[in-house]
């Protein structure tokens, strides 16, 4: 039998940059004795040429059709276009019973999910690896995560009309930016790093105390809400958790009283399958200093910052409000790359690494805990009605 044969092609998406491969996993899938088929011009916007794959050993198409419709595995970055949407309808040039990885929004395309499980698609969410440490490798929400936050600082800063450090000049002293981080997840501890290393004055919050050590370890302040709640703000996953209305009055009171002494605000706060906590009201919004920014990395769950808009720069009584979308795919070189590495390393699970045959194990729990749609139905616990 002859190795798995793996398709990727183009993201259409408006605004994706990124792209599922790298030359160094073409290499390695195969020195593996797998196939790897690219359309032609999938890398362009992650720097990476046609030639550049072909070398690496990569058949290149120029037909989406063959590139999907050859395929055992699909890699994307995001999920399948549908008859539809704008392009090609990839979703029926798929084959039936083929794989498909990626970054497939579970909960905010959830009819696409049942379009997959309709079709006959094995559908894995790269979202769904679960948070354990034989998956770090894998943990594809991380890799890109982590860049959205270095992102957003580097948003507040081009943004902002001041300079972040404290300077001294003949003139006189410039204060340092106050930054407050809301969230401290992977996105919010990086933006905490990059924001320091920027020279501002950061604090943070989060519903988890867990995370306080990471925040302090970072050079930032952690505020929080004390609580009596067992769960302390962390699901069995890892993930920050709906609180108590009382814990939730008690936060608003907190917040709304740091951001009148704060310059630049970066929302991250996220729930996973339910909107955005919303964090700063409009009320709030009236209170902080003119000149203030707030980048909001939540905008397209909802926003965590009131009056944010996804793709837009709003203000409201001189306070600027960022709704930036999609920013790994700003910096989609890295991203990719990152994301490649992610995929390559999931891979390793349900290819043979011998011979390069398809070999699932379906009791593993990172397969079972990515596995959306397998023979023809919906499987994932979270997204199948009780």
């Amino acid at each position: 039998m002859a190795g798995v044969r793996i398709g990727i092609p183009k993201e259409r998406r408006a605004g994706e940059r990124r792209v599922a491969v790298s030359v160094d996993m073409v290499k390695k899938l195969s020195a593996m004795g797998v196939s790897v088929a690219i359309e032609s011009g999938a890398g362009t916007n992650a720097a990476l040429s046609d030639a550049e794959l072909a070398d690496a050993g990569a058949e290149i198409s120029g037909d989406v059709a063959n590139v999907l419709g050859q395929a055992d595995v699909v890699l994307k970055v995001r999920g399948l276009l549908g008859a539809g949407d704008e392009g090609p309808d990839e979703m029926a040039m798929m084959n039936s019973g083929g794989v498909l990885v990626g970054l497939l929004d579970p909960y905010g395309e959830r009819p696409r999910i049942d379009d997959y499980a309709s079709r006959g698609v094995t559908a894995f969410a790269m979202e769904f690896i679960p948070r354990i440490s034989r998956a770090q490798p894998m943990d594809a929400l991380s890799s890109q995560s982590n860049i959205a936050g270095y992102k957003a600082a580097v948003v507040a800063a081009t943004v902002f009309g001041r300079i972040f450090p404290m300077m001294m000049t003949a003139a006189g002293t410039i204060a340092p930016a106050r930054v407050l981080v809301l969230g401290a997840g992977v996105a919010g501890l990086q933006a905490i790093a990059t924001a320091r290393r920027l020279g501002g004055v950061i604090s943070a919050f989060d519903v988890r105390p867990a995370v306080k050590e990471q925040v302090e370890s970072l050079g930032a302040r952690f505020i929080e809400v004390p609580t009596d709640e067992d769960e302390g703000g962390e699901d069995l996953g890892g993930y920050a958790k709906e609180m108590s209305a009382d814990y939730q009055r008690r936060q608003a009171d907190l917040i709304h009283e740091t951001l009148k002494k704060t310059d630049i605000v970066i929302t991250t706060a996220l729930i996973p399958g339910k909107p955005a906590p919303r964090l700063i009201t409009e009320a709030m919004l009236d209170d902080m200093r003119a000149g203030s920014v707030v980048v909001d990395l939540a905008v397209e769950a909802g926003g965590n910052c009131a009056g944010s808009q996804p793709n837009q720069t709003t203000t409201r009584g001189g306070v600027t409000i960022v709704g930036p979308v999609n920013l790994p795919a700003q910096v989609a070189i890295d991203t990719s790359a990152l994301y490649a590495r992610n995929l390559l390393s999931f891979l390793s699970l349900i290819i043979n690494q011998e011979n390069g045959e398809l070999a699932i194990d379906w009791e593993d729990e990172i397969i079972s805990g990515a596995l959306l749609t397998r023979d023809g139905a919906v499987v994932h616990p979270n997204l199948v009605s009780d």
